[in-house]
């Protein structure tokens, strides 16, 4: 059997991780039937389908799942191993990727990425901002963020930012026409604005006002898996939105929205930049650990 092209192969790791062969091409800056056919190319070879695919969506066969948890390792070691020999020559150097929820891209890690990019100019990052929770290490990420205690036990956490505080927001109209609550208990009598997660849950709200605690599984008319639409449908009237602050300060600071139970919102967990616990770190990750680190507060 004619050896497998080492291309060929990393065409097909960057065709699994992206989820699709238009989203792999694009990364790497090539046509989607030469995705195609280099896929084709190692099924050709093995004589055994790798991918289920059909004009949305793709699955790895058994074979694919088995050559995939192998080779993208692999292609991981074989970037960092090149990226530590580079920095031999005294240049922090290498790629960095970095999977986090939106919020924590918009409040954390976009204001701290070009400052970072500057002092490294040899570290391109990618970003990708996820809400749901991925197997960082098999998806290929370098590094992650999570809120709270979400990280698994095998990872390093580094906590970044501020304690988060998040608030229940109402636009006056709706306040003109419902009563404001004033325990988290009458939020059972409005109209909640409600965000669920890409795995299907929805998000609790959870409140606490010294000892006393109170959660609550929002119930209302919309829901979205964006805390910008729950902005926006709050502004509009359609019914309470509870966002962390920072989504909301602009239009709380014009009376375009008013806050409620001040009280039971309290400042809580912050976000944590997690890696893998690794003896051999990528100098690029180790640089972003460091320059976090001195600057997120």
């Amino acid at each position: 059997m004619r050896r497998i092209n080492f291309s060929d192969l990393e065409a097909f790791v960057a065709i699994v991780r992206a989820g699709s062969f238009r989203k792999a091409a694009a990364e790497r800056g090539v046509s989607g039937p030469a995705m195609s056919q280099a896929l084709q190319n190692i099924e050709d070879q093995l004589g055994m389908r790798l991918l289920n695919r059909t004009t949305r969506s793709i699955a790895l066969t058994e074979a694919g799942d088995m050559l995939m948890s192998r080779v993208s390792i692999s292609f991981d070691n074989i970037r960092e191993a090149v990226d530590e020999v580079q920095s031999l020559r005294g240049e922090t150097v290498g790629r960095l990727r970095i999977n986090a929820p939106m919020p924590a891209v918009d409040f954390v890690l976009s204001p701290l990425l070009p400052a970072f990019l500057k002092t490294y100019p040899g570290v391109s990052v990618e970003l990708i901002a996820d809400n749901s929770l991925v197997d960082m290490v098999s998806e290929g990420f370098d590094a992650g963020v999570r809120y709270g205690s979400d990280i698994a036990r095998d990872m390093i956490a580094v906590p970044i930012g501020k304690p988060l505080k998040y608030i229940v927001v109402g636009s006056p109209d709706y306040f003109a026409a419902h009563e404001m609550p004033v325990h988290p208990r009458d939020l059972l009598n409005h109209d909640c604005i409600k965000i669920r997660f890409p795995g299907g849950a929805y998000f609790e709200w959870d409140f606490r006002k010294g000892d006393e605690e109170f959660n609550l599984l929002p119930d209302g008319r919309f829901t979205t898996s964006d805390a910008r639409r729950a902005i926006s449908a709050a502004l509009s009237g359609v019914g309470l939105a509870f966002i962390i602050d920072g989504y909301a300060l602009p239009e709380l600071e014009t009376g375009k929205l008013v806050q409620v139970l001040e009280d039971w919102t309290p400042a809580t967990n912050r976000w944590s930049l997690y890696y893998p616990s690794r003896r051999q770190m990528p100098a690029a990750l180790r640089a972003f650990i460091d320059f976090v680190k001195q600057h997120a507060g």
